[in-house]
């Protein structure tokens, strides 16, 4: 007896719907047994370091600090690539050290592009912060 075509399909959608709604509802349901009903002064209470806070929690930060970071992270993870390939470069054939230099290349017009828009000038960010 062949099964339906279809039940593969509804059990897929059913193990769709249970792993992330399962999680919720257990969170839901914890939550319901385990929070106090109403806050109280235990509740409200300072933690963490212990010292009541002061002024607006919340700091606003100026967008060219997460472009420079982004740059950082593709500059480091370049490295990451190119250490393999130094360590290899004899036994390599001339296709990889193409491959390599494209990459370098691609690498070196993202630099210079983020060069000439002035994301790298750190003096620059920090005046207009």
């Amino acid at each position: 007896m062949q099964p339906n075509p279809y039940f593969f399909l509804v059990i897929f959608t059913g193990v769709a719907l249970v792993f992330p709604l399962g999680p919720l509802a257990l969170a839901w349901i914890w939550r319901r047994l385990a929070q106090p009903p109403k806050p109280g002064p235990q509740k409200n209470a300072t933690y963490e370091c212990g010292m009541e806070s002061i002024g607006d929690a919340q700091v606003q930060f100026q967008s060219q600090y997460y472009l420079y970071c982004i740059i950082f992270l593709i500059f480091d993870v370049e490295a990451i690539f190119l250490v393999p390939f130094a360590v290899a470069f004899t036994g390599l054939p001339f296709g990889a050290f193409v491959a390599v230099l494209v990459f370098l290349l691609l690498l070196l017009e993202g630099l210079v592009w983020a060069w000439s828009k002035g994301c790298l000038d750190w003096a620059r960010i920090r005046k207009e912060a």
